[in-house]
């Protein structure tokens, strides 16, 4: 069994689709499901972990593409923008997984590890200098580290 963490993208006339429910029954996988957003007048995104067979991850995915679903790397979920960082470390204890971490303990430097990132979006309330965005959150910004 392995474990795949996606981002979908979904269009608006997909976001009363039984994505989920397909999944579970039609390819027997495990679906965790981190964070959504769902909004009949907006592009829908979702944060799903997928657990089964290899083969059923891919034929589940592609049952996903025919509806017109983009699926991502979940590395664009949470945008950590390491220009606006002033390493002020605000954020290491409001991080339950160690995401977001001191690089550098000499320097302070921080960095961010997308890999453990659960999207809790616990850091971009507290971070002072908005250096934190999400897809998942009001303000959206689109950035590519």
């Amino acid at each position: 069994m392995t474990t795949q963490r996606v981002l979908l993208q979904f269009p608006e006339n997909a976001i009363d689709q039984p994505i989920i429910y397909h999944l579970v029954k039609d390819f027997d996988l495990i679906v965790n499901i981190f964070r959504a957003k769902i909004d009949p007048d907006d592009i829908g995104h979702m944060i799903l972990d997928i657990s089964g067979e290899e083969k059923q991850i891919k034929e589940g995915i592609q049952y996903i593409h025919t509806l017109g679903v983009e699926v991502k790397d979940n590395k664009e979920g949470l945008i950590w923008d390491n220009r606006k960082c002033t390493h002020c470390g605000n954020c290491l204890t409001h991080c339950p997984t160690q995401a977001l971490y001191i690089k550098e303990r000499s320097s302070m430097e921080m960095s961010f590890d997308s890999s453990r990132c659960i999207e809790c979006l616990n850091c971009i309330g507290i971070c002072p200098f908005g250096a934190v965005t999400s897809i998942f959150s009001k303000n959206k910004v689109v950035l590519r580290l």
